[in-house]
């Protein structure tokens, strides 16, 4: 059970830096005689309310905000993003870790009652069961070791639940953030000389990396 966890884990996790990569890889990265300038980023000239492209329960909300509430719904951000591919990865993800949670807990709960049972009745050991696996809370010793091991796994599986319901969610939010980036060739990084200044301390040569990235809302409608 762990480790199919860690295996739906480790692909939502590929799945997320691939999305990146992807985005990244359109990058242009420029530099010429005139790389010595700094670009200048373009200047928003719309207003905050032309930003809102979306309809969601009658108000008009940002692209991302409309997937983080789309990935309220396990998979709902991927399906909203058109990355149909992810869907799956984060079903199967926080399917996953529920379904060991409602696992443990059960164990859980099943040792409970046996411990319980042979503490109130004073019985020092139930008949062997022809299943090993079912001896093991034969003995109140038993029992108790069956009840702190699973009451351990069960909180730990709660709290990887909550770790891939925010992974999915973070997942569709940067992929919405994403989309509204101009990635295209006019996006540049410029190197050029300049001297660092420092308090109480002579300024020194060194070099300025000027990397400019433009949203492109404003430009939706």
């Amino acid at each position: 059970m762990l480790f199919s966890f860690r295996c739906w884990l480790l692909l939502l996790l590929l799945a997320f830096l691939g999305s990146l990569q992807q985005a990244y890889a359109q990058i242009a990265v420029t530099a010429g005689a005139d790389s010595s300038q700094v670009a200048e980023p373009r200047q928003e000239t719309a207003a905050d309310s032309a930003r809102k492209t979306e309809i969601l329960f009658g108000r008009r909300v940002t692209r991302p905000t409309k997937a983080a509430v789309w990935a309220i719904i396990p998979g709902g951000g991927q399906f909203y993003n058109k990355k149909y591919w992810k869907v799956p990865l984060a079903v199967g993800l926080i399917g996953g870790v529920v379904a060991a949670e409602v696992f443990y807990q059960i164990r859980y709960k099943r040792y409970v009652e046996q411990y319980n049972f042979l503490s109130d009745s004073g019985v020092a050991a139930l008949p062997r069961s022809p299943y090993p696996n079912l001896n093991a809370g034969n003995t109140v010793a038993g029992a108790q070791r069956g009840v702190i091991f699973y009451r351990r796994y069960r909180d730990q599986f709660l709290a990887y639940s909550a770790i891939a319901y925010g992974l999915t969610v973070l997942d569709a939010l940067v992929d919405a953030h994403l989309k509204d980036f101009d990635i295209s060739d006019d996006l540049s990084l410029n190197i050029e000389p300049t001297m660092l200044r420092t308090p109480m301390v002579a300024a020194a040569p060194g070099v300025s990396l000027t990397f400019s990235l433009t949203s492109t809302r404003s430009s939706r409608k």
